[in-house]
């Protein structure tokens, strides 16, 4: 196999079906927990998108809703989401979350298939590395709330990735950007990186399924650009342990609105800066997997609210650290970040800080329970500073 090209398995074609078949045992005990779970507790984003799809086939309001108790969820992506969710409406609940579970699954593979094409030699490794990639908390968390993250990863990437796409290059990362906003940091990685033809189809397509909900749902439309969009406490209590945004982190150190805004804004511009840049020489020496795993740690570093399941850019990071899999040390690496991400550590720090131990509780708890956010801010000097002298010594 040379290029980082999947290879072509001939006669072999029957290791695809086995592989689904190892896959689909593996997961299941993760899909049977949470599709079972109690009812006011299972895929409770699905079911925030599903209502307010049955709000524009009611034509009631979509940004006035909220999910019963004990959830209370309201509606908080942009007007298109509501659209694109219609079909989920029409659906009956169960069988809703049948279908968006499968959907995480295949944007799952599609996103492994892209991240480890270069170590993918037999359908065998596709399966162990789905598995993997499955058991990242930041995965099961697609599985347990029924999010929508993993789709808009494998969006982002089939459209930076793909050898030939048959769509027009920049029409997903546009698609993506319309639907929660956070893919927009690719708009400009393409405009630091000058691929300008993408850049313009991208920000052309963003516009366009901006813009169309307007001629569709109108009120809804102006509610959520000047209403809804607004009021960052409709995402949840931003201060939660499960928001690792930098904002997030800030926020848990109670520091005062002020001094935590100023904080949060000259981390913003440095962090974003160095991300940026390190992703543009990614690609310039030839990494594009590196580059686009940048990106996607600056989609949750720079988002004012970032919950553990918006990791799931963890999946490209895994890709880019194996590489073409010949490099021991960058396997070693890769599975340490793996197990990191693995494990529940922004919960065990909330544990530790319950526990009332002097100086730990108040000091390690916290630097645990920021964790995973801290962990992200490490993989962008991993990808940024450190991969890169790891090409060079070999």
């Amino acid at each position: 196999m040379t290029g980082g090209a999947v290879p072509s398995f001939g006669r072999r074609w029957w290791l695809w079906p086995l592989a689904a078949v190892l896959v689909a045992l593996a997961v299941w005990p993760l899909v049977e927990t949470w599709l079972t779970n109690a009812d006011d507790q299972r895929l409770v984003d699905l079911d925030v998108y599903r209502t307010g799809g049955r709000m524009v086939l009611e034509g009631r309001a979509v940004y006035d809703f909220i999910t019963p108790a004990p959830q209370l969820l309201p509606f908080t992506y942009p007007p298109v989401a509501a659209l694109l969710a219609v079909p989920l409406a029409w659906m009956s609940w169960e069988t809703a979350q049948w279908v968006w579970t499968a959907g995480v699954f295949a944007a799952l593979a599609v996103t492994v298939g892209f991240a480890f094409r270069q170590v993918i030699r037999n359908p065998l490794v596709f399966a162990f590395l789905m598995v993997a990639c499955a058991y990242l908390m930041p995965i099961r968390d697609q599985v347990r709330f029924g999010q929508v993250d993993i789709l808009l990863v494998a969006l982002c990437l089939a459209d930076c990735a793909a050898k030939r796409p048959w769509w027009p290059r920049g029409l997903l990362i546009g698609l993506a950007t319309a639907v929660k906003l956070t893919p927009g940091v690719f708009l400009i990685y393409l405009l630091v990186t000058r691929q300008w033809k993408t850049f313009w189809m991208a920000t052309f397509s963003t516009a366009l399924f901006t813009l169309m909900p307007f001629a569709v749902i109108p009120r809804d439309s102006a509610d959520f650009w000047f209403r809804a969009l607004l009021d960052p406490e409709r995402l949840g209590a931003n201060a939660a342990t499960t928001n690792q945004s930098m904002r997030g982190m800030l926020i848990r150190l109670y520091l005062g609105e002020g001094v935590t805004t100023a904080l949060w804004l000259a981390l913003v511009a440095v962090v974003g800066w160095y991300g940026f840049r390190f992703a543009r020489e990614a690609l310039d020496r030839g990494d594009l997997m590196t580059s686009v795993a940048l990106v996607g740690l600056m989609a949750v570093l720079l988002s004012p609210v970032a919950w553990i399941h918006h990791l799931a850019w963890v999946v490209v990071v895994l890709g880019a650290l194996v590489g073409n899999g010949h490099d021991v040390v960058r396997l070693r690496v890769a599975t340490g970040v793996w197990l990191f991400y693995v494990v529940p550590i922004p919960w065990w720090g909330v544990a530790i800080k319950a526990a009332d131990i002097p100086v730990v509780s108040p000091v390690i708890g916290k630097i645990v329970q920021n964790g995973f956010g801290l962990g992200a801010i490490a993989l962008v000097w991993l990808l940024g500073v450190w991969l890169p002298k790891r090409r060079q010594i070999l």
